[in-house]
Formats: structure tokens, C-alpha cells, sequence
């Protein structure tokens, strides 16, 4: 689960032996210096409703930073945000390298800490080095490797890496022991997490010692609104793209008020203004001005947390404004685009929605000035189709009608979906829990496999699969001798499962949902390690042979417990051969990569086993990026154990990246509260401060 964690600072530590010189650091010391030169880089995405986000570092106090250029995404705006919380747009465009993928902008600030430059000629191979990031969308992450070669990719030298890089980390600094920088991060391998590039420092010098600076009004070329028929007031970003205007940022007016006035004039009254709207979330606000003298007086009538407001801005603060009205309307449509217009008459204003009046006022406070767009706060919100005129009419298509109906429809049908998957999960979870609560004896391990592989099938028959059980357990009995003995009854169950109905370990398809899926691994007859020793056990159990559930590093096995001699493990994966001590050491060894403990040979108890599966999924559906999957294993793990605090945080995390910010920010709480061991409570509080943001 490393990329879901790597971005709250998770410190990833490989030892490479020891260090040869006084100046060399750790890689704990390295993050304490160094991370605080480390910034995050933030840019308007080309989907509005996203925005990039990559790393860069500090070349100089006085605030020039190095990047690559991709990171800032060629003619947008770019924000930058220091470990302190200070956050700065960027002036300047210092200097850009296209081939290398490389850039230098420069803030506002002064008394930065920079890195120092190191000589990337001089890296050798297998040397260890650091990257800082902000992979998958946190900040501020350390994670550490070694050069293992030399590539040259799109004609460019690049230092290949044995590391773990993720989106976010393009830009950040790659520093060797000593804390200086050789590389910049640039991009992940499509072949393994554990390969990645970075551009070596030598690049980057030529541009500090000739830069080409291009002041920030200049670079904005993508979506620049036409100054001739468009004037920005108060900040935000304003801009146009396939008819449309688009705004976000928090403007500098009161309330992060912004205004985009219009060049064209209001005819005689009376006449109308009128525009098309769509909140990118409904607690915003934005919609049309009216009568503005270019600055803090106006009007305005706009949307706001499912409201319409008709206001009066008689100034620059809070004390100077004054809400005229203030209605809900039946004819708005949250989250898809609605047509506000506002008619003028003498002493008389009319406000509509999609055609339906909403409100009317005779205050006449203002009665001459411009006329255009609004918005405030944090919103995020799209224009088109605005107008002024005599008598305006509605400009939405019947084909506009029938498509935004069966948007209505197609969202109230995913809703309907995910209350259904809700739905299935509560129930999977309540059951699963009550199997649990039994004692240990009482569990049916092979009813619990089959409820966790339920959560991402609703279409599987639980009865029908226990019920294939039982017929299995005929046939498997109908081939025992009378009185058989226990060395007999072992002998049958390993010829009936592995010979005679084939049963096998997965190796072509190892790392696949599938083989942890009870049901499939009984249609297929091809498991994990686990999945298969739940249903060789379950057999077991049936014709009266006692055996546990041995969970080893990496692999796991059962063990027959005889009613006399020695108990015997089993490797269910390699068709049922026994295991003796120094066997299952080496397997652990070669497997899991860990120095053997006898520990490892005690006995399991049936929720471990349950647990263990769902980890393996858990596991597999983060290396699938599968988020929604990954939440709902997680959601399962802490209903059986509500205090597993390592498992907490993931979902807190994962939580995050997936906008359930109020189920984060709970199990933020519950762990600041809490206080668990296992978990680093100053990531917790990194994540804090990253919903506080939101």
C-alpha cells in the first residue's frame, strides 16, 4: 500500500550499509533538512473539475525553483505552496528546456532554503540515494534507493533508478547521502512501481546560467479571455474554452468576490441580461452583475447552496452588502446547467430561473454601470451563452433539454447503484460480523470466505456454493473405506482434491482477484495458498480430521493434528506434500525474505484467516489503483477490528483520494483521539491539515 501512503511523509528505509565518509546523512536526517526545500507545484488542469499537482525545490533564497516543464503545464497559471503553508503565485517563467523536460520559476519570496547542486557526472551505479515528492496527490513525501544504471530515453541521458516513484513526484529533487541534489524526478516506469528516471542535475545548470525569464502575464496564453470584450476585476482565474468561460480561485474582493465585466453595453430599458450556469459544486456561488460601477458597487443574482440570491454590494467589506432576497426555486437543476436572467425596468427588477420568475425588487440604488459575471469563495463554475438584449429568449435546444434530462437520469440511476452497493456491503459486513462473534469452533471458515468474495459480486449464491460443499463432501466420503483411519482419510482427501477433482496452486495467474475468491477457486479449482486451505480444511473437518491453519510469512499452510504421533504441515498450494521445519524455513526465506522464527509455526485462529484474505485483496486492489475496492475491504477489516489503527489511517487516506472527506476526516479524529500504535501521528495530523484546506 505504498503508493497510498507515500504522499503523508510514510518513510521508506533501506539500509545500504555503512556510510564512508563524517558528511554522509541518514535518510531520517536527510528528510529533516531537506524537506522543508521541497514545494509543492499546483496548475489548472485542461478538465477544469482537476488540477496538476507535481514537486519542485529551491535553487536560490531569493525564490527561484527548479521543476520539470510538463509539471507546469506550458501557458497556465502556477501556484506554489512551502512546507510552512505560505502559498505564492509564480511572476516569472525563469527558463524552460523543452527537450529535457525542464523548468526555473520564480516567486515573490526571499530567505528560501535551497539545495545545494551536486555533480551528476560524477554518480556511479548502485549508489544510494533519496527522492522527496508529493506522489498521488500528498505532500511532502521521502523515499529512498539506488542509481542501478543509465538510460537514454527520447534521446535525453537519464539516471535510472531501483526506487518507487508515483505521479506527484515529477520535480523533486533526487539527492545523494550527502543532501545534494543530482537529478530532478521526471517520470514512472510503465514496466514496475519499483523503476523509475530522473533528469541529472548537469541539465539543469545551463539554464541557470543563460535563462530565458518570461514574466507570468505572458505565459498565460491558454484560455486568455479577449481584454476587448472581457474585463477581470478582484483576481481569480478567469478564462474561455470552447465557448464557454471558466472560473476558479478565491478572488480578493470580499467575500472572494470576482467580477468579469463585460464590454458590451445595456441598452435602453427596459432590457435583460442572461446566462447559462454550472456550479462545480452546489455550496458555491456564482451567476450575473448587474449595474456595475467596475469596482465594489453592483448587483448581483446568483445560485448559492441551493438558494437564489438577488444582492446589493455597496462597497469592500462585510458592513457594505445587502441581500434583497433570497428564494429557493423548484426549477433549478443542482449540478447541471441552468439559465439565470435578470430583466431591468425603471424602478423595477425582475430575476428568473430557466425561464420561471423568482424574484422581484423595486430597489433603485443603482440604476446605470456594466453588466457580466460573478463569482465568490472557493467556487469553481462554468458560463455560457451570455447575453444582453431587448427581450431575450431561451437559448436551450430541445436537444439541450433531452440530454441534461438524461443526465438527471443517468446520475439518479448511479445513485441508485451505489445505494444498492452500500446496501450489499452493510449486509455482507453485519453477517460476516455475527460468523465472527461465534466461538472459534462454531465458525464456518468456509461461509466467511464466501461472504468477503460476495462484496464484489452481488450476483453470488452463498447457498448454492455452501451447498456445492456439501456434495463435494459426499463424494469425497463415498470413497473412504469403513472405519478408516486417520492416515487413510488423509490419503483419500489428498487424491480426491488434488488428483481426482484437480485442485491446484495458482502460479501463471499468482497476483488475480480471483484466486481469493472462495467461489471462483471452487468453479476453477485454482487458489492461493489460503483460499485453498480454507476448502481443503473445510473437507477435513468433515470426515473427521483435525487440522489448523499455519499462517507463514508469505505462504500459507495447514497442519493434521493426529490423535497420536507427530502433527504434520501441509502445503495445501503444492499439491499436498508435507512440510517438515527446515523446508517451511526456506520457503519463508526465499518467499518473504525474513531471517525464521519458530513463532511462525503457531496456529491461526479463523478470523486471522479471515483478515488475511481480505489483506490479499486489500493488497492487490492498491496495485490496481482500485480505490473504491480497497475502501471496501478496509470498511470490513475495521467493522471485525475497530481498532486496527494501521488499517484506519489507510482509509483515512484512501478516503481522501476518493472525496469521502467527512469519513476522513472521522478517522482522522478517532485517530488523534486514539492514538495507536503503528501509526505515525504526524502524518496523521499532514492529512488533517489537508482536509483543513479543503
Amino acid at each position: 500500500m505504498r503508493c497510498f501512503l507515500a504522499g503523508l511523509g510514510v518513510l521508506t528505509i533501506v539500509s545500504f550499509g555503512r556510510a564512508e565518509g563524517p558528511l554522509e546523512q541518514t535518510v531520517e536526517q536527510l528528510a529533516e533538512r531537506s524537506r522543508k526545500s521541497v514545494v509543492v507545484i499546483t496548475t489548472p488542469g485542461r478538465d477544469e473539475s482537476r488540477r496538476g499537482l507535481g514537486a519542485g525545490f529551491i535553487l536560490s533564497p531569493d525564490g527561484l525553483i527548479a521543476t520539470n516543464l510538463h509539471v507546469i503545464s506550458e501557458g497556465r497559471a502556477i501556484s506554489v505552496e512551502l512546507t510552512d503553508g505560505r502559498r505564492f503565485d509564480v511572476t516569472v517563467v525563469h527558463a524552460t528546456d523543452r527537450a529535457a523536460d525542464l523548468a526555473v520559476i520564480r516567486i515573490d519570496a526571499k530567505d528560501l532554503p535551497a539545495l545545494e547542486l551536486g555533480d551528476s557526472d560524477k554518480l556511479k551505479d548502485g549508489q544510494a540515494v533519496v527522492a522527496l515528492g508529493n506522489p498521488q496527490g500528498l505532500k511532502h513525501s521521502v523515499v529512498s534507493g539506488v542509481v542501478s544504471g543509465r538510460r537514454t530515453l527520447e534521446g535525453r541521458s537519464m539516471i535510472q533508478l531501483a526506487i518507487p516513484l508515483e505521479p506527484g513526484n515529477s520535480g523533486g529533487p533526487l539527492l545523494d547521502r550527502f543532501g545534494k541534489v543530482q537529478g530532478l524526478l521526471t517520470m514512472k516506469s510503465a514496466v514496475t512501481e519499483n523503476l523509475g528516471f530522473a533528469m541529472p542535475v548537469s541539465a539543469l545548470k545551463p539554464l541557470l546560467a543563460k535563462p530565458n525569464p518570461v514574466p507570468i502575464a505572458k505565459w498565460l496564453t491558454i484560455g486568455a479571455l479577449d481584454p476587448e470584450e472581457w474585463q477581470s476585476v478582484f483576481g481569480a482565474r478567469w478564462r474561455q474554452r470552447a465557448g464557454r468561460i471558466l472560473v476558479d480561485g478565491a478572488g480578493k474582493g470580499f467575500g472572494g468576490r470576482s467580477l468579469c465585466l463585460s464590454a458590451t453595453p445595456l441598452p435602453a430599458l427596459p432590457c435583460e441580461i442572461a446566462v447559462s450556469v454550472k456550479l462545480g459544486d452546489e455550496s458555491g456561488a456564482a451567476g450575473l452583475v448587474f449595474y456595475s460601477d467596475g469596482n465594489d458597487k453592483h448587483y448581483g443574482f446568483y445560485p448559492t447552496n441551493g438558494e437564489f440570491r438577488l444582492t446589493r454590494f455597496d462597497g469592500p467589506d462585510v458592513f457594505s452588502w445587502k441581500i434583497l432576497a433570497q428564494k429557493r426555486s423548484e426549477n433549478y437543476r443542482p449540478g447541471e446547467w441552468n439559465a439565470i436572467k435578470v430583466r431591468l425596468e425603471k424602478d423595477h427588477i425582475q430575476c428568473f430561473v430557466n425561464d420561471q420568475l423568482l424574484i422581484e425588487s423595486t430597489d433603485a440604488e443603482y440604476t446605470s454601470g456594466k453588466v457580466g459575471l460573478a463569482k465568490f469563495r472557493d467556487t469553481v463554475a462554468q458560463f455560457k451563452q451570455f447575453q444582453v438584449g431587448k427581450n431575450l429568449k431561451a437559448t436551450r435546444s430541445e436537444a439541450e433539454a433531452l440530454r441534461e434530462r438524461a443526465s438527471a437520469l443517468e446520475r439518479q440511476a448511479a445513485d441508485l447503484r451505489r445505494q444498492a452497493q452500500t446496501a450489499r456491503e452493510k449486509a455482507v459486513r453485519d453477517e460476516l460480523g455475527k460468523l465472527l462473534a461465534l466461538d472459534e469452533d462454531k465458525i464456518d471458515l468456509a461461509h466467511a470466505a464466501l461472504l468477503i468474495a460476495k462484496l464484489d459480486n452481488d450476483e453470488l449464491d452463498v447457498p448454492a456454493y455452501r451447498a456445492e460443499i456439501d456434495r463435494l463432501t459426499r463424494k469425497l466420503t463415498a470413497t473412504l473405506p469403513k472405519d478408516a483411519g486417520e492416515t487413510q482419510k488423509l490419503a483419500a482427501l489428498n487424491k480426491f482434491f488434488f488428483e481426482d477433482r484437480g485442485f491446484h496452486g495458482s502460479r501463471a495467474d499468482y497476483y488475480h482477484r480471483s484466486n481469493s475468491y472462495l467461489n471462483e477457486v471452487i468453479d476453477d479449482r485454482e487458489g492461493l495458498p489460503i483460499t485453498l486451505a480454507v476448502l481443503y480444511m473445510e473437507l477435513a473437518k468433515r470426515i473427521g480430521l483435525k487440522m489448523e491453519g499455519v499462517g507463514l510469512p508469505g505462504h500459507f499452510v495447514v497442519r493434521q493434528l493426529p490423535a497420536q504421533g507427530e502433527p504434520r504441515l501441509i502445503d495445501v498450494f503444492d499439491g499436498g506434500n508435507g512440510l517438515s521445519r527446515d523446508e517451511a524455513a526456506k520457503k519463508v526465506e526465499g518467499t518473504a525474505g525474513v531471517e525464521w522464527s519458530d513463532d511462525f509455526l503457531k496456529p491461526i485462529a479463523k478470523r486471522v484467516i479471515v483478515a488475511r484474505i481480505l489483506h490479499n485483496l486489500l493488497n492487490l486492489a492498491g496495485g490496481e489503483r482500485d480505490l473504491d475496492a480497497a475502501l471496501r475491504y478496509l470498511d470490513v477489516l475495521l467493522a471485525l477490528s475497530p481498532d486496527a489503527g494501521r488499517e484506519r489511517f489507510m482509509r483515512a487516506v484512501l478516503s481522501f483520494q476518493v472525496g469521502r472527506k467527512a469519513a476522513a476526516r472521522d478517522d482522522v479524529a478517532w485517530l488523534l483521539d486514539h492514538k495507536p500504535t503503528g501509526v505515525n501521528l504526524r502524518d496523521v495530523r499532514e492529512l488533517k491539515k489537508e482536509l483543513e484546506r479543503e
